[in-house]
């Protein structure tokens, strides 16, 4: 049995993967129709194996290739031979599983020092004055 590697604990098997071969778009003359290089990869959320961690971050996610039914749908038609589509896609889903495990770090926010405010104050006052003096002569 096949399996995708997400990460060390996280391991998919293939069958929860659906992968379909079809005809790519685009320019590519004779070759695009007649071979089914490109891959359709469908890969249904909720009914993966995926911990609860990963499927509630996933669903949460606002990508336009998760459809509103929770299932992610890849298409690759980057390279001439399907294989290499098989791969890509197979990478690209991997990227998308494994970039919901990264926890964003929480921004703390912070005050500017009363030093940093001084400057800038002063900076402000020195370049009304600059703009001030470009005004009209007045005798």
């Amino acid at each position: 049995m096949p399996l995708l590697r997400v990460s060390n604990s996280v391991v998919l098997p293939t069958e929860e993967i659906e992968l379909s071969a079809i005809r790519a778009q685009g320019a590519g003359g004779q070759n695009v129709n007649k071979v089914s290089s490109a891959i359709h990869l469908r890969f249904d959320i909720a009914a993966s194996s995926l911990p609860d961690f990963y499927k509630s971050r996933l669903l949460a996610l606002k990508d336009q290739r998760i459809s509103k039914e929770g299932v992610v749908v890849i298409k690759a038609q980057q390279h001439r031979t399907q294989e290499k589509n098989r791969v890509d896609a197979l990478e690209r889903l991997r990227l998308l599983i494994k970039s919901v495990a990264v926890v964003q770090k929480k921004r703390v926010a912070t005050k500017p020092t009363k030093a940093s405010k001084t400057r800038r104050l002063d900076a402000k006052n020195r370049r009304g004055k600059i703009k001030s003096l470009r005004g009209r002569v007045s005798d």
